[in-house]
């Protein structure tokens, strides 16, 4: 009988894994296995786990969908991804959304899962129920989301929002923008919309949004921050005791205005892409961030053909390049160990015996080009075609095989995963 069901052979030590987890680590490994992997010479990565992506089912399949979403996610190293309350329709707000969404996502997602909860004006006697469902949080619109069925919060309902979570050890995350320093649209270019959403008005909202949760007590996650400025002001209120974090995507690292102006609507976002300036300064703050997720929005083609850009669908698709194109740039624990310890998923995040063995192997010295035939998603389109990347060799979830070398697996075998949530 085999010692381990799989071995993973690598550069500094060699992975055993039984059962669906890491069983013991060491150099030389002894023993035997059912299947070896030579990575000797490729570069292990602890499993991404994605904690932003809209994949929209049910309700809004045409835009993406578990079974694409998923087996994108699977091709670029993820193997955990949390899915966000919106696009979905309807969107996960109360009990029976959030059965209906894990019901598509059980059925069709080849990685594992956990989903979001949303923090609308309506539901909050529903925040319970989301929390005894297993929500890795709750999220919060400070402005308009786009979505006609998932109203934005004030600061009133936002800090009542945020007592509750606090009461029922959930955290809360939210897209930080000041919907009244956000300037009307004046023209149709896309110049027009980016300095009609100017730093300041998510700089505004990250100082509303931290008051609050030194207020209540509340635990705070601030998504795709854009800029290093609204990075520091994170970090000088975690300094004073404040139990806020921060993500940043790829496309805020690697992106900028001018490069919204040349693609055009495939990089659209909300908060747009910043000044060169306001770039570096983000890259001077990656020490002060917490985790690095996709916010993969994607939409059908025909959304982002409009003349006005201010009515073009913002949302970039990129969960299959979140690996990719930060692997050598930026630490791993941003991408996994940060994130399971922020969303408090013990058995994900790290290469540590007894947590699940998942695994990214990827040959940092070869390159792939970024194409729109190799792209996994419902609708070929994203901002880094013709960028060429490292190459992601195997994607491995809960010692499964669930990508290699171009070849997803057959079925999905994805799993819900929920927090350990205390008040």
């Amino acid at each position: 009988m085999a010692d381990f069901d799989l071995i993973v052979r690598g550069r500094d030590r060699d992975i055993g894994i039984t059962n669906g987890k890491f069983a013991e680590l060491a150099p030389n490994l002894r023993g035997s296995a059912r299947e070896e992997i030579d990575a000797t010479k490729m570069s292990i990565f602890p499993g991404v786990i994605d904690s932003h992506v809209h994949f929209d089912e049910p309700g809004r399949t045409d835009w993406e969908g578990f079974e694409t979403g998923s087996r994108a996610a699977a091709a670029g190293g993820t193997t955990t991804i949390f899915d966000m309350p919106l696009n979905s329709h309807p969107p996960t707000i109360d009990g029976p959304s959030f059965d209906a969404k894990g019901a598509a996502a059980e059925k069709n997602s080849l990685v594992d899962f956990g989903l979001w909860g949303g923090l609308v004006p309506e539901n909050l006697n529903e925040l319970q129920t989301l929390r005894d469902c297993g929500v890795v949080g709750l999220k919060a619109f400070m402005c308009p989301s786009g979505i006609e069925d998932f109203p934005h919060v004030t600061l009133s309902i936002l800090r009542e929002g945020m007592k509750r979570a606090a009461d029922l050890g959930l955290l809360v995350a939210v897209h930080a923008e000041s919907p009244d320093k956000i300037k009307p649209p004046n023209g149709k270019t896309v110049r027009d919309f980016l300095e009609s959403r100017p730093a300041e008005a998510e700089l505004d909202a990250i100082k509303h949004s931290v008051d609050l949760a030194n207020e209540t007590g509340c635990r705070l996650h601030i998504v795709h921050v854009s800029c290093g400025r609204g990075v520091k002001i994170v970090a000088d209120a975690r300094a004073h005791g404040v139990d806020v974090t921060c993500e940043t995507c790829p496309h805020y690292l690697l992106l900028t205005d001018e490069d919204m102006e040349r693609i055009g609507a495939v990089a659209k976002c909300a908060p747009p892409l910043r000044p060169p300036n306001d770039q570096r300064e983000l890259w001077n703050a990656i020490v002060d961030l917490t985790t690095i997720g996709s916010d993969h929005s994607p939409s059908p083609p025909e959304m982002k053909q409009r003349e006005n850009f201010f009515e073009v669908w913002g949302g970039i698709s990129g969960v299959q390049h979140l690996l990719a194109l930060v692997a050598d740039k930026v630490p791993a624990e941003l991408l996994s160990e940060n994130v399971a310890k922020r969303f408090r998923i013990s058995e994900k995040g790290g290469i540590a015996v007894g947590k699940d063995a998942d695994l990214a192997i990827v040959d940092l010295a070869d390159v792939d080009l970024v194409r729109a035939e190799s792209l996994h998603y419902r609708h070929k389109q994203s901002p880094y075609i013709g960028r060429t990347v490292p190459r992601i060799v195997r994607t491995i979830l809960r010692g499964q095989t669930v990508y290699q070398d171009g070849k997803l697996a057959a079925r999905p075998i994805g799993k819900f995963v929920r927090p350990n949530v205390s008040p």
